[in-house]
């Protein structure tokens, strides 16, 4: 059962009837100078900032080349313009104001060890609200105390990318030295930071900087790779997290509905309770608001571990579904296969077919199910699901990533800690050098290839691509979806009208985005900066080149 925190402050007001003087303290809310007494409040400020973890939907992979939504994306396509504000910017400093009030006034206390974990907590709030600026923004300014409007801080000019990534880490140093282990945590605390988190979170961030300066800047990023190394194995070697694999061969759908919370291979995660707080994206997937692309469907390997055009056993696109066979078993766990049944409205098991007219109408002719919870609930706009945030098959692509980028090569044992763990839940054969050498596979591709199947839909996609020094090469082609000329998908919908209906490429794949309406130029590599905080800083803020 997932537990909920308390939230709740008791409010006890004595009245003595001889005072006479005049009492001005408000009545309706507690006073700045009554709270920071004891442990119980500052866990209370800390409460707060867990609203700011990612909420589901989370529809950032139609930033990128695997999905698509009901129409063009600005950002995929590359047409977006800076505009005046950014949700991203004014809630990350929102948080990091609470985060460094909550510090500053740890540091006036007395309590010393007994708020630790709340400082803790801050610590690595304040570390996660800089890596949601410092991923799209690059550079900004390194605000590390609470500022009213006087303050000469509200006119910082921008510290370095490299900067806020530093101070990320030794924020995430700290939280880890005093934050519990997920195995510490009593059946309320569930759902709590932990040093499991901070170490997710560093080994990410970590990760991040290596690859930027390695493919950016051609430096020598040895010392993020080192600690994106060591941060990862730490948290392995913890033992305190695992994979999820309670549902058998299909352990991987169920990780990401309501039975795969609070399973030992989540880390972290935006919690949400039936009647309380819940969402509806269950409901939006089924009509598509996101869906696949071709550009993922061909990444899935084949059953033999060898990609679809080296093997023997790839089926071809001419009949409904055949692209689905022999293949990655992640893919019809990702993807709705045709012909397969969903958890439909009034709990009945629909079969569905994805297509292009009527309810299972999609641009791509892909539909999503990674995501669609099997409950009635979900189906009555209920959703109660968690957003996994951080989970530790997440940590094992990254250290995988981390020792190949580190060394050049990786070696197969550590193929068989990391990356080998992932394909055995999902019944793949093992990747290993002799499988990559022996079919002429490049070991780099097929890390990156891991990690985008097994994310796939998790908001990792754009921010991958822009570290690897990639998007500028993947981006501007076209978005494609499924094969239709020549196949039974034309048989099926003998009305659509090509060029009209819907357009084709020279092969007969369907094109729902051409790539001569596709850019992406090197200024694209960051976001612009919000026009109005450009505007307000009396020009100590300078625009990301290009904007």
């Amino acid at each position: 059962m997932k537990s909920i925190f308390k939230l709740t402050i008791l409010l006890s007001f004595i009245f003595t009837g001889c005072e006479k003087t005049l009492d001005l303290t408000p009545k309706d809310q507690i006073s700045d100078a009554s709270f920071w007494k004891n442990s119980d409040q500052f866990k209370l400020a800390a409460n707060d900032f867990y609203y700011s973890l990612q909420e589901a939907p989370n529809y950032t992979d139609r930033n990128s080349d695997i999905a698509f939504g009901p129409g063009p994306n600005a950002v995929s396509n590359g047409s977006y313009l800076a505009t005046a504000n950014s949700d991203v910017w004014d809630n990350a400093y929102r948080g990091i104001r609470g985060t460094n009030y909550l510090l500053e006034k740890a540091e006036e206390s007395e309590l010393g060890e007994a708020i630790d974990r709340w400082v803790g907590e801050a610590s690595f709030f304040r570390a996660y609200f800089y890596w949601n600026l410092v991923k799209n923004f690059g550079g900004v300014p390194l605000i590390t105390k609470s500022l009213d409007v006087t303050s000469e801080e509200l006119y910082s000019p921008r510290s370095s990318q490299q900067d806020i990534i530093d101070f990320i880490l030794s924020e995430l140093d700290k939280a880890v030295s005093v934050l519990p282990k997920q195995s510490e945590l009593s059946e309320a605390e569930v759902g709590r930071v932990t040093r499991g988190a901070a170490l997710a979170l560093k080994a990410r961030a970590a990760l991040y900087q290596g690859t930027w300066m390695k493919y950016h800047a051609g430096a020598n990023a040895s010392s993020y790779f080192a600690a994106s190394i060591e941060a990862a194995g730490e948290l392995i070697s913890s033992e305190e997290y695992e994979l999820y694999r309670q549902d058998g061969d299909a352990s991987y759908k169920y990780l990401f509905i309501l039975r795969g919370d609070d399973s030992k291979e989540v880390i972290l995660a935006r919690r949400y309770f039936l009647d309380r707080i819940t969402h509806n994206w269950t409901r939006e997937l089924w009509f598509n608001a996101m869906v696949p692309t071709k550009n993922l469907a061909d990444l899935y390997l084949a059953t033999d571990g060898l990609p679809i055009e080296n093997s023997p056993l790839f089926k071809g696109y001419e009949e409904l579904g055949s692209e689905f066979k022999n293949r990655d078993p992640r893919m019809a766990m990702t993807f709705i296969v045709p012909g397969s049944q969903i958890f439909a409205d009034g709990g009945v098991w629909a079969t569905t077919y994805p297509g292009f007219t009527g309810t299972n109408a999609t641009r791509t002719g892909y539909m999503l199910r990674k995501f669609l919870d099997e409950t009635i609930d979900a189906t009555q706009f209920q959703g109660s699901y968690d957003f996994k945030e951080f989970r530790y098959g997440e940590i094992l692509l990254i250290l995988a990533e981390a020792l190949y980028e580190q060394d050049g090569q990786i070696a197969d044992d550590d193929l068989n800690r990391t990356v080998n763990l992932l394909r055995q839940r999902a019944g793949m054969p093992a990747l290993t050098n002799a499988l990559v050498t022996g079919n002429g596979l490049n070991m780099l591709t097929e890390l990156r290839r891991e990690r985008t199947v097994e994310l796939a839909f998790e908001g990792f996609r754009r921010e991958d691509l822009r570290r690897w020094g990639v998007a500028e090469t993947v981006m501007p082609q076209a978005i494609r979806g499924v094969k239709f000329v020549g196949t039974e998908y034309e048989e099926r919908y003998p009305n659509l009208e090509i060029g009209q209906d819907i357009r084709v490429d020279g092969n007969g794949f369907i094109v729902v985005e051409a790539a001569s309406s596709r850019r992406f130029l090197s200024k694209h590599y960051l976001n612009p900066l919000p026009l109005q905080q450009i505007q307000l800083s009396k020009g100590t803020l300078e625009q990301n080149p290009g904007w």
